[in-house]
Parts: C-alpha cells; structure tokens; sequence
C-alpha cells in the first residue's frame, strides 16, 4: 500500500469518528471538564436533543467519550472524556488554532 493510500485510510478512519457537524463541537466543549447532558445542550442550542443524543452514543461507542449515570434523584448523567479521548485533545487545539486564523483572514 502506498503511503498515498494509506493516508488517504488513515484520514477516512479519522473521519468515520469525528465527521459530522456536531461531534468536534461536543469535544470542544467536554475538553476541559464532565458536562450534564443539560449544559452540552444549552452550550450548542442550534442541536436537536435527539442529534446531541445520537453523536454523544457514537463518541461512546467509540471509546471517546464516558456516560456516567449516578444513582442521584433525580438521575444525574455526565459526558467526559476517557483516556483515550483525551489524545484527541492536541487534534482539537490545532483545530481552534487554524480557526482562528482563519477567521482572521476573512475579516481583515
């Protein structure tokens, strides 16, 4: 496989998890702390409840993201992220950084 090929797999495998409109979003705003489901979605109100649903159930699955229920009345769940999510957190400053930039760019 030509290194060509293979990044190309490696950069789809990346997209595969962090595709989408929402889930950079989510982790941008689990980086520094466990957030309720509540505050995840008073931080982004243009998500439906049942997409924040879905994206927070994949980032789950795929191991970057912990749900934590706590027996609490009335139940309390909190999103964080887990050790391995956390190698995620270079990927989402680079991100930011760029973004910044970029925002610069357009508004000069």
């Amino acid at each position: 496989m030509s290194e060509q090929t293979k990044g190309t797999v490696f950069v789809q495998t990346t997209l595969k998890v962090l595709g989408g409109k929402w889930k950079i979003l989510i982790l941008w705003h689990l980086k520094d702390r466990a957030r309720r489901f509540s505050e995840l979605k008073r931080s982004m109100p243009e998500i439906t409840e049942k997409m924040l649903i879905q994206q927070l159930r994949e980032l789950e699955k795929d191991a970057i993201v912990n749900r934590n229920v706590y027996s609490d009345v009335p139940p309390k769940v909190e999103y964080s992220f887990t050790d391995y999510g956390r190698s995620l957190e270079p990927v989402l400053s680079a991100l930011c950084n760029w973004g910044e930039e970029h925002f610069k760019r357009l508004n000069r």
